[in-house]
């Protein structure tokens, strides 16, 4: 199972959870600001689960198939409905940003000093 299976396939009762407005906004001071980055950590997880699925699919295709064995070809079945079953990227980032384990910085803009 590849690192990222593993990371997302870990403990996601908690992510499922509803969460306190006010937890993510004593994180940045700002509510807007914490959910822009949660939103591009849950761009990258999507990225990092699309670029993974796509090279395990990869292995099986092949151009001279016939119809009937592109339907039963039972393992990539398999691989795509271990995906399906994945916890939802938002969910997962928005539980790692609560939990410190995203590291982001402010740019402070000092033009209006």
């Amino acid at each position: 199972m590849s690192k990222l299976r593993r990371h997302l396939s870990g403990n996601t009762s908690s992510s499922v959870e509803p969460k306190k407005l006010s937890d993510l906004k004593d994180k940045t001071g700002n509510l807007y600001e914490s959910i822009a980055i949660i939103a591009k950590r849950a761009n990258q997880i999507n990225v990092a689960v699309k670029e993974e699925l796509h090279s395990k699919l990869e292995e099986f295709a092949s151009h001279t198939d016939s119809l009937e064995e592109i339907h039963e070809n039972k393992e990539q079945i398999e691989i795509s409905r271990a995906y399906e079953r994945m916890p939802n990227s938002s969910l997962l980032a928005t539980t790692e940003f609560l939990e410190d384990k995203v590291y982001f910085k402010k740019n402070e803009d000092t033009l209006f000093n």
